[in-house]
C-alpha cells in the first residue's frame, strides 16, 4: 500500500473538531471546510464516481431482492421464523468465509476479485429467477438458492469495503466510505419502493429478474475504474488461518478497532433485526399490502440519507467519538418507538429515524477502522469487522424470528431496542472507551508473514 499521504488535512486522521490546518493552503484559525460540498468530495475522484455509481445500480436491484425474498417466504409460511432463517442462511457464510476472504482481500488485485465474485453473484441471481418462473414453490429450495449466493458475497465484501480505499487519497477516505454507506442505504429506499410495485403487480419474478440484471451495472463499473494503488498486494506467508490469527492480534492491540468492532455487534444483533420486522409489521400490526410494506424500507432508507451529510460533512467539528455516542442513544429510541407505534404513520416516522442512526453509527465506527488500520492488514481486518458484523446479525435475527412467534413483534422488538439503548448509556458513561474511536493511522508498513 502507498504510505501516508502527507497533504491530508491535520484533522483527518482522527475526526476530531480541532484542525489546525487544511487542505488549499487554510492557514492556522481558518474556518475548517463543511457542510454538503465537503460531504461528497470523494466524488472529486473519477473512479470513485464510476464505481459509485454502478454500486448504487446493481445494489437497488440487490434491495428489490431483499424485499422480495422475505416476503415470498412469510406468504408460504405466515411465519416470522422463516423470514428470520433467511437472513441467516444469507450471511452465515459470509461470517464462515471471513478468514480466507480477506486474506484474498489483502493478497490479490481487489478489483479482479470483485469482477469475479460480482459474476458469480449475478448467475446465483439468475437461478433464483429461473427457479421462481420454473413454478418452484419450496421455502427449503430457495433458501438454498439464497446461500449459494451468500457464499459468493461472502468473498466478495471484504474486498469491497477494501476497495473504496484504493479509490480515493487518505484525505476524501471518511467522504468515501460514508459515500459508499450512502449508496448502500439509498438504494434501500429505491429498491424496496420498486419491489413493493413489482410485487404488487406483475409478481416476484420480476423482482428476481431485476436483481439479476443490476450486475451488469457495477461489471461495467469495474471494467472501467483504475486502481490508484495497482501494485498494492502484499506479499503473505502461511496458510489463511495463520494470517487471520495475525488479524486477531494485531485488532486487540487497537482499542480503537476493538471499539468499533463491538459497537457494529451490537447494531447488527439488536437493532438491524428490524429491518426484517418491516414484513412481519406489515402484515400483522399495521395491515398494509406491497406498497405499503415497500414504504416502510423505503422510510429506512429515506433516514439514512438525511443523516449522511451529518457525518462527512461536519467531520471537522463532531469526532467519530461523539458521533457514536449520540447516535446510539437515537437508533435505539428509535427502534423502541417503532416496535410501540399505534399507526402506521408513527412507524414510518420512526424507521426513519432508525435508518439515519444506522447510517452515522455503521458508517462513524468503519471509518474509524478504515482510518486506523495499517495499510497491510487491511483486507483481513475488515473481514474480521464484517464477519463480526454479519455473523451478528443472523444470529440476532434467527432469534428475534423465534421469540416473535411465542410472544409477538412489538415485544421482541421493544426488548432489542431497550438492550441496544442500554448500551449506550453505558458507552455514554465510558467517554475514554469511544475516545478510541479517533485514534491516528496506524503508519506500520513493515512485512507481514505472522
Amino acid at each position: 500500500m502507498a504510505p501516508p499521504d502527507p497533504k491530508a488535512p491535520s484533522g483527518e486522521s482522527t475526526g476530531g473538531a480541532a484542525a489546525t490546518g487544511g487542505p488549499a493552503g487554510e492557514g492556522p484559525g481558518a474556518i475548517p471546510p463543511q457542510g454538503l460540498r465537503h460531504a461528497v468530495r470523494a466524488f472529486r475522484n473519477r473512479d470513485f464516481a464510476i464505481f459509485w455509481t454502478g454500486a448504487l445500480a446493481s445494489n437497488t436491484g440487490s434491495w428489490v431482492q431483499n424485499l422480495a425474498v422475505p416476503y415470498v417466504l412469510y406468504e408460504l409460511t405466515e411465519r416470522a421464523f422463516w423470514v428470520g432463517l433467511a437472513t441467516f442462511t444469507q450471511f452465515i457464510p459470509v461470517m464462515l468465509l471471513g478468514p480466507i476472504a480477506g486474506s484474498i482481500a489483502d493478497r490479490f488485485d481487489r478489483r479482479k476479485v470483485l469482477f469475479v465474485t460480482q459474476s458469480l453473484m449475478a448467475l446465483a441471481a439468475f437461478a433464483l429467477w429461473g427457479a421462481w418462473v420454473g413454478g418452484v414453490r419450496s421455502p427449503v429450495a430457495i433458501l438454498a438458492l439464497v446461500t449459494v449466493s451468500g457464499l459468493f458475497a461472502g468473498i466478495n465484501i471484504p474486498s469491497w469495503q477494501s476497495f473504496v480505499n484504493d479509490l480515493v487519497p487518505r484525505e476524501d477516505l471518511l467522504s468515501a466510505v460514508t459515500l459508499n454507506s450512502l449508496q448502500f442505504n439509498a438504494a434501500r429506499a429505491i429498491g424496496p419502493g420498486i419491489a413493493g410495485i413489482l410485487l404488487a403487480t406483475l409478481g416476484p419474478g420480476w423482482a428476481f429478474f431485476l436483481n439479476a440484471v443490476s450486475f451488469a451495472f457495477v461489471l461495467v463499473a469495474l471494467a472501467l475504474v483504475r486502481n490508484r494503488q495497482a501494485a498494492r498486494a502484499t506479499e503473505l506467508s502461511g496458510g489463511f488461518l495463520r494470517q487471520f490469527r495475525r488479524a486477531i492480534r494485531y485488532t486487540r492491540d487497537q482499542p480503537g478497532i476493538l471499539i468499533g468492532i463491538v459497537i457494529a455487534v451490537l447494531v447488527a444483533a439488536l437493532g438491524n433485526p428490524v429491518f426484517q420486522f418491516t414484513v412481519v409489521f406489515a402484515a400483522e400490526e399495521f395491515s398494509v399490502g406491497p406498497l405499503g410494506l415497500s414504504l416502510l424500507n423505503v422510510s429506512l432508507g429515506v433516514g439514512a440519507v438525511l443523516f449522511a451529510p451529518l457525518v462527512s460533512g461536519w467531520d471537522n467539528l463532531f469526532s467519530r467519538a461523539t458521533l457514536t455516542r449520540w447516535s446510539l442513544l437515537v437508533y435505539g429510541g428509535a427502534v423502541v418507538v417503532f416496535a410501540l407505534a399505534p399507526s402506521y404513520v408513527v412507524g414510518l416516522l420512526a424507521l426513519t429515524v432508525v435508518g439515519g442512526g444506522f447510517l452515522v453509527v455503521i458508517s462513524s465506527t468503519n471509518t474509524s477502522v478504515q482510518v486506523i488500520v495499517a495499510d497491510h492488514m487491511r483486507g483481513r481486518v475488515m473481514a474480521l469487522r464484517i464477519m463480526a458484523f454479519t455473523g451478528a446479525y443472523p444470529i440476532g435475527a434467527l432469534l428475534q424470528g423465534v421469540v416473535s412467534d411465542r410472544v409477538g413483534p412489538r415485544p421482541t422488538v421493544a426488548g432489542a431496542g431497550l438492550l441496544l439503548l442500554g448500551a449506550g448509556f453505558w458507552f455514554w458513561t465510558r467517554g475514554d472507551l469511544l475516545a478510541t474511536l479517533d485514534d491516528p493511522h496506524d503508519d506500520d508498513v513493515g512485512a507481514d508473514g505472522a
